[in-house]
């Protein structure tokens, strides 16, 4: 695997852990918890989007 993408495949994994987050809340019933997962999922997938429109701009993907 090159070296640039191994920061997908952690961002893949804590949005994974974000979306696994939204289901044990849900299960809490925390309100908090729930707020907190979807803002965490939102930000790993924002980020995740920016770094690979800068990484093919650059042409390293």
């Amino acid at each position: 695997m090159r070296p640039g993408k191994w920061i997908f495949l952690i961002l893949a994994f804590l949005a994974a852990a974000c979306m696994i987050g939204i289901g044990i809340a849900i299960g809490e019933r925390s309100i908090l918890g729930i707020l907190l997962a979807i803002i965490g999922l939102n930000a790993v997938m924002a980020s995740g989007f920016i770094l690979k429109k800068r990484m093919r701009e650059k042409g390293i993907l």
